[in-house]
């Protein structure tokens, strides 16, 4: 079937092209129907299935006679170790750090944080959960303490699972001050932390609270896997909120485990034997669903990574570990592959050793530009997909469909809708506008199974947030357009779409002509409110490695191609050279923190943050008296 064929089909007929895709996954109780819908209309999928998702990624393969496949390889760039997993010992795993979470009084609907760094016990941890039917939330390693409290107090976890330390190069972070500090900060007061003792660095543990991961784990006995109903929560990933607030973005077992199911062959293409890498951070969502649940889950071979694109040891790491596991699918974000073009921009590192058998590579998690687009593709001689979506949506909703012989791409665009998905460009008035106009992007309802069906204990706000805005549609807080062939562009933030004396610009179209210049590797561009045009677009570039000339020169040079290719009405003229952009850890660029800095508001510094010293670039650059102006 080919993907125009497949899509059609799912639009048509939503629940029983759902009901097909749920039979690749093994239910207790199978469901008799595909969905039911509530008032606001999102459907809840396969109401009267029971499942484990545990038993979906780990002991079925066993049971089919592959538990000798490898299901999950860690490499550490920072301890330089490979470990690797059969799917068999991988059920040994899971199920003995499952009796030892239930032992702990842990039970179906419990919430347990997971706070850890990169590490496998970090995955058996998530799988544990799911096992015995308790919600894990996993909350990145190093996080700050009070953001750490925040989602203490709002999911009331019953245990807490942590390590001594995280490695980032060149330093050892330690984890278990900051929980301490957490637990001393939230209201809600977690009566039992267990620590994983790494080598690096030993932490101390609170009598009668703190057990030690190693000890608890010797007497645990392994624990089977519990049914739970298709709707019965599976994760809460916490995002940033408008308010300050973190939401806490629910995922649900049944749906979940029938996109994962779905998507890791038809959208990535992947087969059984073969084997993917995400490199991201079991922390977001990426990671969820594409280090852990939809690798597993259809059975092939998943990469962990521990480590950086750049600096371990040098911008040949992602390389390197795709040659060393036989990489045949690669998943990472556009500002990974940035760093690595900024810092090998003629691919040395790349050409001296190849890729081994990768066919493909995919980019997300912020808007693909495409001069970095054409870089990867020029050095990798793969095909380079960008695709989007969102932590709410748990899975691709544009992308090019390998796996259904689809290899259509466009650079700029993110591709066309993923089966399941119907968008629409909407204006203020709820009016779809004509192919080729900027406007709100929009996702019609019901959404497919995998997305979100709330957030944890706040539904009020999740209908507030997502559904009001355009009646009948969810909204992603994403502008862009629809072109004349399908490709949606996903062009910004909706608002960073900024009006320039009358004039609607989107800045993410300013980027893309900004990021095209020879010598730029990263950019970002923010509206600046401006006292007689309302709004100006203002530039902040990062140079490439090797670049000989001027921050004058290059700025004057980025301001010129920017006024040929879309004229005066865009006022851009000021570029800012700075050493490097804040990013959050998944790597997005925190633009709105960076408009805040240039209109002059008081700032916090984020709490996903990567980098706080980058914060220090934006601020030095804009307090200089004159800028590089062309």
């Amino acid at each position: 079937m080919t993907y125009a064929s497949v899509y059609a089909a799912s639009i048509a007929d939503p629940a029983a092209f759902w009901m097909e895709a749920a039979k690749a996954i093994d239910w207790d109780q199978a469901p008799t129907r595909a969905a039911d819908a509530q008032d606001d209309g999102i459907w809840t999928w396969f109401p009267d299935g029971r499942l484990n998702t545990c038993h979906n990624a780990v002991d079925r393969h066993v049971a089919a006679g592959r538990g000798d496949r490898i299901a999950l390889i860690h490499d550490s760039a920072m301890t330089r170790k490979v470990t690797r997993y059969s799917y068999a010992d991988l059920q040994r795993e899971v199920a003995r750090v499952a009796g030892m979470i239930a032992a702990e009084g842990v039970a179906p609907g419990d919430r347990v944080i997971i706070y850890m760094p990169m590490v496998p016990e970090a995955v058996f941890a998530m799988l544990a959960c799911a096992r015995i039917g308790a919600v894990h939330s996993v909350v990145f390693g190093g996080f700050a303490s009070n953001e750490l409290a925040k989602r203490i107090d709002d999911a009331q976890p019953r245990l807490v699972l942590t390590a001594s330390c995280g490695l980032e190069p060149g330093r050892i972070v330690a984890y278990k001050p900051l929980l301490d500090a957490a637990i001393d900060l939230a209201a809600h007061k977690v009566p039992r932390t267990i620590v994983l003792q790494r080598p690096e660095l030993a932490a101390s543990l609170v009598a009668g609270r703190d057990l030690d991961w190693f000890e608890a784990l010797a007497g645990a006995e392994p624990a089977g896997c519990v049914a739970v109903p298709s709707d019965h929560p599976l994760y809460i990933l916490y995002t940033s909120g408008t308010t300050g607030i973190a939401k806490g973005v629910v995922h649900d077992n049944g749906g979940h485990a029938v996109a994962m199911a779905w998507s890791v062959p038809n959208i990535y293409g992947v087969g059984r034997d073969e084997t993917f890498w995400a490199g991201s951070d079991i922390g977001w969502a990426v990671g969820h669903s594409y280090i852990v649940y939809g690798p597993l889950i259809h059975g092939c071979t998943s990469v962990m990574y521990e480590g950086k694109p750049v600096g371990t040891p040098d911008a040949g790491a992602f390389w390197r570990v795709i040659r060393d596991h036989d990489v045949d699918v690669f998943f990472t974000a556009p500002t990974a592959i940035r760093a690595v073009k900024r810092d090998d921009p003629e691919g040395r590192l790349l050409a001296e050793k190849g890729t081994g058998r990768l066919r493909a590579l995919f980019l997300a998690g912020e808007r693909a530009d495409p001069d970095t687009l054409g870089w990867a593709e020029a050095m990798l001689g793969v095909p380079v997909i960008d695709h989007w979506w969102q932590t709410e949506l748990g899975w691709p909703a544009l992308g090019t469909c390998i796996g259904l012989g689809d290899t259509r791409t466009r650079h700029g665009s993110a591709g066309h809708p993923i089966p399941g998905y119907g968008f629409e460009i909407l204006d203020a008035e709820d009016n779809c506008l004509p192919t080729g106009e900027v406007g709100d992007i929009v996702l019609r309802l019901p959404l497919p199974p995998g997305c979100f069906p709330t957030l944890w204990q706040r539904h009020a706000h999740f209908q507030d947030a997502y559904l009001s805005q355009h009646q009948g549609y969810y909204t992603t807080g994403d502008a862009g357009l629809i072109d004349e062939d399908g490709f949606v562009h996903v062009m910004s933030r909706i608002d960073d779409i900024i009006n320039v004396a009358g004039h609607r610009l989107s800045t993410g179209s300013i980027e893309q002509i900004v990021a095209a210049h020879p010598a730029v590797a990263e950019c970002a561009v923010i509206g600046a409110n401006d006292a007689i045009k309302g709004m100006i677009p203002l530039g902040f570039i990062v140079l490439k490695a090797g670049v000989k000339a001027t921050d004058a020169l290059v700025a004057r040079e980025v301001v010129a191609r920017v006024r040929d290719e879309l004229g005066p009405v865009a006022a851009f003229k000021s570029v800012h050279v700075v050493k490097s952009l804040p990013k959050t850890r998944s790597g997005k660029t925190l633009r709105a923190t960076i408009r805040a800095i240039a209109n002059g508001e008081t700032v916090a510094v984020p709490a996903t943050i990567e980098d706080p010293a980058a914060l220090d670039h934006i601020y030095q650059s804009v307090a200089k008296t004159s800028m590089l102006e062309g």
